[in-house]
Protein backbone atom coordinates (compact mmCIF):
# COMPACT_ATOMS: atom_id res chain seq x y z
CA UNK A 1 0.00 0.00 0.00
CA UNK A 2 2.84 2.40 0.87
CA UNK A 3 4.39 1.69 -2.52
CA UNK A 4 1.26 3.01 -4.28
CA UNK A 5 1.37 6.21 -2.23
CA UNK A 6 5.00 6.78 -3.24
CA UNK A 7 4.19 6.05 -6.88
CA UNK A 8 1.37 8.61 -6.71
CA UNK A 9 3.75 11.26 -5.35
CA UNK A 10 6.37 10.33 -7.95
CA UNK A 11 3.85 10.91 -10.74
CA UNK A 12 2.56 14.16 -9.21
CA UNK A 13 6.05 15.60 -8.76
CA UNK A 14 7.03 14.55 -12.29
CA UNK A 15 3.94 16.28 -13.72
CA UNK A 16 4.68 19.40 -11.63
CA UNK A 17 8.24 19.42 -12.95
CA UNK A 18 7.08 19.41 -16.57
CA UNK A 19 4.35 21.96 -15.82
CA UNK A 20 6.85 24.46 -14.40
CA UNK A 21 9.39 23.76 -17.15
CA UNK A 22 6.71 24.50 -19.74
CA UNK A 23 5.78 27.69 -17.92
CA UNK A 24 9.46 28.65 -17.85
CA UNK A 25 9.83 28.27 -21.61
CA UNK A 26 6.61 30.16 -22.35
CA UNK A 27 7.36 33.07 -20.02
CA UNK A 28 8.83 36.23 -21.48
CA UNK A 29 9.96 38.04 -18.34
CA UNK A 30 13.46 37.08 -17.12
CA UNK A 31 12.81 36.96 -13.36
CA UNK A 32 9.63 34.95 -13.89
CA UNK A 33 11.65 32.48 -16.00
CA UNK A 34 14.11 32.04 -13.14
CA UNK A 35 11.23 31.68 -10.67
CA UNK A 36 9.62 28.91 -12.72
CA UNK A 37 13.00 27.23 -13.14
CA UNK A 38 13.43 27.21 -9.36
CA UNK A 39 9.92 25.81 -8.86
CA UNK A 40 10.73 23.06 -11.35
CA UNK A 41 13.87 22.35 -9.32
CA UNK A 42 11.79 21.89 -6.17
CA UNK A 43 9.52 19.44 -7.99
CA UNK A 44 12.55 17.58 -9.37
CA UNK A 45 14.10 17.38 -5.90
CA UNK A 46 10.88 15.97 -4.47
CA UNK A 47 10.72 13.48 -7.33
CA UNK A 48 14.24 12.23 -6.57
CA UNK A 49 13.55 12.04 -2.82
CA UNK A 50 10.33 10.07 -3.20
CA UNK A 51 12.01 7.82 -5.75
CA UNK A 52 14.69 7.09 -3.15
CA UNK A 53 12.08 6.33 -0.50
CA UNK A 54 10.31 4.01 -2.91
CA UNK A 55 13.61 2.25 -3.57
CA UNK A 56 13.80 1.40 0.15
CA UNK A 57 10.50 -0.43 -0.11
CA UNK A 58 11.21 -2.23 -3.37
CA UNK A 59 14.79 -3.30 -2.54
CA UNK A 60 15.11 -3.84 1.24
CA UNK A 61 18.79 -4.82 1.10
CA UNK A 62 21.91 -3.00 2.21
CA UNK A 63 22.73 -1.98 -1.36
CA UNK A 64 19.16 -0.78 -1.87
CA UNK A 65 19.34 1.32 1.27
CA UNK A 66 22.67 2.83 0.23
CA UNK A 67 21.36 3.77 -3.21
CA UNK A 68 18.19 5.15 -1.64
CA UNK A 69 20.24 7.24 0.79
CA UNK A 70 22.11 8.80 -2.14
CA UNK A 71 18.85 9.58 -3.95
CA UNK A 72 17.27 11.05 -0.82
CA UNK A 73 20.33 13.19 -0.07
CA UNK A 74 20.66 14.51 -3.62
CA UNK A 75 16.92 15.14 -3.85
CA UNK A 76 16.88 16.99 -0.55
CA UNK A 77 19.80 19.19 -1.55
CA UNK A 78 18.17 20.05 -4.90
CA UNK A 79 14.78 20.76 -3.33
CA UNK A 80 16.27 22.90 -0.54
CA UNK A 81 18.49 24.97 -2.84
CA UNK A 82 15.63 25.49 -5.29
CA UNK A 83 13.24 26.43 -2.49
CA UNK A 84 15.65 29.14 -1.37
CA UNK A 85 15.76 30.46 -4.95
CA UNK A 86 11.95 30.40 -5.17
CA UNK A 87 11.68 32.51 -2.04
CA UNK A 88 14.35 34.96 -3.19
CA UNK A 89 13.10 35.43 -6.75
CA UNK A 90 9.46 35.42 -5.72
CA UNK A 91 10.00 38.81 -4.11
CA UNK A 92 10.77 40.35 -7.50
CA UNK A 93 8.13 38.66 -9.67
CA UNK A 94 5.29 41.04 -8.83
CA UNK A 95 7.59 44.06 -9.14
CA UNK A 96 8.79 42.92 -12.57
CA UNK A 97 5.22 42.35 -13.71
CA UNK A 98 4.19 45.86 -12.62
CA UNK A 99 7.17 47.42 -14.44
CA UNK A 100 6.42 45.56 -17.69
CA UNK A 101 2.67 46.14 -17.93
Amino acid sequence: MLNYIFVFFIVVSFVAYFYYKTRQFRSTLPIRKKWYKAKAGVALGLFIMVFGLNTCIIYPTLVGFMIAAVFILVGFMEAFASYKRVRHEGQFVKEEYELNK
